[in-house]
């Protein structure tokens, strides 16, 4: 194990730290052509089939986004187990401070995913700490780091009860696991994850669509300090509360969402839009998805292990944590 790669004392395990390395997979790798497109999106749930030229226009012109904020890209490669679904790459693994621990999909089309991960990231010197193992299911887009301190997972359709107590062992005794019920919303066959719903983008600010979120969820983040960017109903489905953070206030997202937008400008954010029309829109899976972060920086003032504002005992007093 290269130790740099999980356990610098510089990395921090949040979702807003500067992006110092980050997993991409190009539609190139699986969507293939557009052959295998037409055969196989609609049995994906996608809401139409992606032009394939311009998809790789536009992964392409994301991950030069990405790379243009100093991150170094692992492009991962393609096999014949994945699917269209595999440029969505957060979903299949987490990060933690003990090494990579590798999901079990809730999607049942998706589960080759992790071991495809796990031999890129073995590959290039990444511990691999475990797998969530069967009856669990847990999916990265439902897991969001707060702090070093903290980890919230939202039990949804795609990450159940197993996983998540799988999970809570991976991460040891010195994370408490903050797990939040998410809404039925459209049912088991629709894409919804806790990202669905926020997006850190600093220790103190986050972008919310409220009408979805659990109260007492809302609640706790409220007293932890956190305020929100919220998303307006006609931005929700064009992923306006989707945003990925490579660095604090440093945002990305998908074009089309100009009050939301607008909003984290007001913010104090910076805010930069790619064109999702195909990689995003049609599968479901906005900037967070198309992402897997594998390190990033700790910045001064940002939450650390002794956070400035006692995360730790607001924590310990949630009543939406799990037990120990």
């Amino acid at each position: 194990m290269d130790e740099t790669k999980n356990c610098d004392h510089d990395v921090s395990f949040n979702e807003y730290g500067r992006l110092s390395r980050v997993a991409l997979r190009s539609p190139r790798a699986v969507f293939v052509d557009a052959d295998r497109i037409a055969r196989d999106w609609q049995a994906l749930n996608f809401t139409a089939p992606p032009d394939f030229g311009r998809a790789a226009e536009q992964f392409a012109a994301f991950s030069a986004l990405v790379q243009a904020s100093g991150a170094e890209i692992e492009n991962l490669p393609g096999d014949d187990g994945l699917t269209l679904d595999a440029i969505y790459v957060r979903d299949a693994s987490i990060v933690t401070p003990r090494g990579i621990v590798l999901c079990r999909m809730g999607k049942a089309s998706r589960i080759a995913e992790p071991d495809s991960q796990a031999q890129a990231f073995r590959s290039r010197g990444f511990d691999v700490l475990g797998a969530i193992e069967p009856p669990g299911a847990l999916e990265g887009g439902d897991v969001v780091w707060l702090d070093e301190r903290t980890l919230v997972v939202g039990r949804g359709y795609r990450t159940n009860d197993h996983g998540i107590h799988q999970l809570r062992n991976f991460v040891g005794s010195s994370v408490t696991v903050v797990v939040v019920p998410l809404p039925h919303y459209r049912g088991p066959q629709d894409v919804f994850h806790l990202m669905s719903l926020v997006s850190p983008v600093d220790d103190d600010l986050a972008v919310v669509y409220s009408p979805l979120m659990p109260v007492p969820f809302r609640e706790w983040l409220c007293a932890q300090g956190i305020r929100f960017v919220e998303v307006p109903d006609d931005e929700f489905d064009s992923m306006g509360a989707n945003v990925l953070a490579i660095a604090p206030r440093r945002c990305v997202m998908v074009d089309g969402n100009p009050v939301t937008r607008a909003r984290l400008e007001a913010a104090g954010a910076e805010v930069v839009v790619y064109d999702g029309s195909e990689i995003s829109l049609k599968g479901g899976g906005g900037p967070t998805c198309l992402t897997r972060p594998l390190t990033r920086e700790s910045t001064a003032g940002g939450v650390t292990l002794d956070g400035p504002r006692g995360r730790t005992d607001a924590v310990a007093r949630n009543p939406l944590a799990a037990d120990p």
